[in-house]
Parts: structure tokens; sequence; C-alpha cells
């Protein structure tokens, strides 16, 4: 059988980067045994430089891209109807505030070298999306990470040190350097790069031929 690693880069604060990985599931469905795919996720921090506080989030989305209320109003309506069907909780997306997450990112690295990472983004997921709570607050982090099957005390640990840092600022630099600018961003087998939440359809095919071109 094939195999074929996939660089997740992602922020926890990313709308589409929950949507991209639901619909990277659904690509995986559709290979089934087909080909084996290693997933790694990646760090990427969509406000490097937002205070503790935070912003609302019309506010900052507004800022950001330029457009008035009612325009990002629209979109957000329109990114929550397609969360839906994929299973995600987006209930509370439009009352949540624009936080830094490096320390969700942090704790995250911590998660995978347990092999929890994905529990743990999921569950970060619900609670920014749906709960629209901070995914950087110790105590929260403390909380999913015991939902995502870790332990409560050492996810709170790490939240309030300064342990993985270098790591995750270090996997941040590289896949900036590689070209990432934005996210989701889907680097399969560390040569080539899917930009975007793309249709499932479009995964699977992308995936298959970077198969096809290691068994060639």
């Amino acid at each position: 059988m094939q195999k074929v690693r996939i660089d997740l880069v992602s922020d926890v604060a990313c709308p589409w980067c929950a949507i991209g990985y639901r619909r990277l599931e659904q690509a995986l469905e559709e290979l089934g045994n087909e080909i084996e795919v290693e997933l790694v996720w990646q760090p990427f921090e969509l406000n490097p430089d937002m205070p503790p506080e935070g912003e609302p989030i019309l506010d900052h989305l507004c800022r950001k891209y330029g457009k008035d209320a009612a325009s990002i109003e629209r979109m957000q309506g329109e990114m929550i109807a397609l969360a839906e069907p994929l299973g995600l909780n987006f209930q509370g997306a439009r009352e949540r505030r624009a936080h830094n997450t490096f320390d969700a990112h942090r704790v995250l690295a911590w998660a995978a070298e347990q092999g929890r990472e994905t529990a743990l983004q999921l569950a970060l997921f619900d609670a920014y999306f749906g709960e629209a709570r901070d995914p950087s607050d110790p105590a929260i982090l403390r909380e999913k990470a015991v939902a995502a099957g870790l332990d409560g005390d050492a996810a709170e640990a790490v939240a309030r040190s300064q342990q993985y840092a270098k790591e995750v600022r270090a996997a941040e630099q590289r896949f900036m350097e590689a070209g990432v600018s934005a996210v989701p961003g889907f680097v399969l087998d560390k040569r080539y790069l899917i930009s975007g939440a793309q249709p499932s359809s479009a995964l699977a095919d992308a995936i298959r031929e970077v198969a096809a071109e290691n068994a060639g």
C-alpha cells in the first residue's frame, strides 16, 4: 500500500481549518484502504499580535478584510451553513473573540507526542466556534485536554509554562518558508501545497496523484 504524508497547517481559530479537516476526513473515507495517509498537524497563528483580551470577531474581521459589518455577517452565515452538515458545532461562531493561539499550539505539540493531537484539535475547534471560548486559556486547555483523553494537570502545566515554544516557532517558520501564507494548507509529502478548504474530491484526487508518483 502506498503511503502519503499530509502536513495540515492550521490554527484552532481558523473556521476554514475545521471545515478543511472534515473534508479531508471525507477524502480519506473515499480512499478507503487504497492509500495509507499519515496526518501531521502544523501550527499557524492567524493573530500573532493580538493582546490577551482579544477582540470582538465582527470588529476584527471588518478591519482585517476592509468590509462592512453586513458583508461580514453574511460571510459568517455562509461559513456556518457549510460547517453544520460536516458535524461541526459553530453555534458560538458569531459571539467569539479573535485571540492569539500560541499557547494552544504549545499544548497541541505536547498532545502530539501522545498521539492525541487530532482529538485535542477537534475539542479546541468546538471550544472556540461552538462555545465562543478562548482556546489559549489554560483552564479551557485543561478541560479540553481531559475531553481529548489527556491529563488535565499536565496540559495546564504546559499552558502556564513556555514548554514547546521553540518547537512551535520553528514549525511556523518552516512552513512559512515553504510558502504557506494562509490556512488551511495541506502539504503532501513535503512537496505539494494545496491551499484552502478544498472539496473532498479534490483532496482525494491530489492524494492519489502523489501516491501514483511515489509508486512510479
